[in-house]
């Protein structure tokens, strides 16, 4: 949580005196949904989540946003690897452990890191210039709730 406010107080200004800033931090579904035994991270997201509602608030009219992306499950490498350590704990195939987490997301499939690619390059580009101090859920339904 501290690294990333250090540097955001490092460049924000500079943004705002040139009238174009965009970060986007990238959180976690965990800020929304923590996970039980990830407590410090889920406490150091959410507490970011927290400095930058502000903050975004303060520089909006500069022309800087700050944002969050809040992922849920993408297959990526690190993923997988969680995949292969649950199949060696369990014993099960990490085709099944995979397709259990699969089975939790009401879309029925993981995340393309692509996906998020773009999403996070479009809220740095300026189309994305009336959209700031959200988060944004990518997480194809997983957190279930209306707001």
């Amino acid at each position: 949580m501290l690294t990333p406010i250090e540097l955001i107080q490092r460049v924000i200004d500079g943004m705002a005196e040139r009238g174009f800033g965009r970060i986007v931090n990238i959180t976690s579904i965990s800020v929304k949904m923590p996970v039980s035994g990830l407590d410090l991270s889920s406490g150091a997201r959410a507490g970011l989540t927290a400095f930058l509602a502000g903050v975004a608030r303060d520089y909006a009219a500069r022309g800087v946003t700050i944002n969050q992306l809040l992922p849920g499950y993408f297959l990526t490498e690190r993923l997988q690897e969680g995949f292969a350590a649950q199949a060696a704990r369990t014993g099960a195939g990490a085709a099944d452990v995979a397709q259990s987490w699969t089975d939790q997301v009401p879309a029925q499939r993981l995340g393309d890191p692509d996906e998020f690619g773009t999403t996070c390059a479009y809220l740095c580009g300026v189309h994305a210039s009336y959209i700031t101090g959200q988060n944004i859920l990518m997480d194809g339904g997983l957190y279930r709730s209306a707001f």
